[in-house]
């Protein structure tokens, strides 16, 4: 293989690396790509709250739309719609309480008493 068609297949690789970088760009622009309209800031509506594996071809999945909370069976042939009009709950307020310490999400607390209970089982 000599050195020019090496050069003339960098050149081919390119331009067509450019073409499908333009075809993008352009996609983009005209709203074809995934999340074409894109609300600013925390204006959203739409969420995805949670996904949970049932087994190899099924999943649940939690969606939040303005305030309420659907539940959806994904996989196999066809989704099915579980349960819908769930009130989403509240958010968490991390404050401080009078003590001066903070008060932690329960993931943190669980995750504390286990450190705990491991230092004990060692000493």
């Amino acid at each position: 293989m000599e050195v020019s068609e090496i050069l003339r297949f960098v050149a081919a690789l390119v331009f067509i690396i450019g073409l499908i970088g333009l075809c993008a760009f352009v996609a983009r622009r005209m709203g074809f790509a995934a999340g074409g309209i894109v609300t600013p800031g925390n204006q959203r509506r739409l969420a995805i709250v949670e996904v949970k594996p049932v087994d190899a071809k099924h999943r649940l999945m939690l969606i939040r739309r303005d305030g309420k909370e659907h539940l959806i069976l994904l996989g196999g042939d066809q989704s099915l719609l579980i349960e819908t009009g769930i009130d989403a709950p509240a958010p968490v307020a991390l404050a401080d309480t009078g003590s001066g310490a903070a008060v932690q999400p329960a993931p943190v607390l669980q995750f504390q008493r286990i450190v705990d209970f491991i230092k004990e089982r060692r000493a």
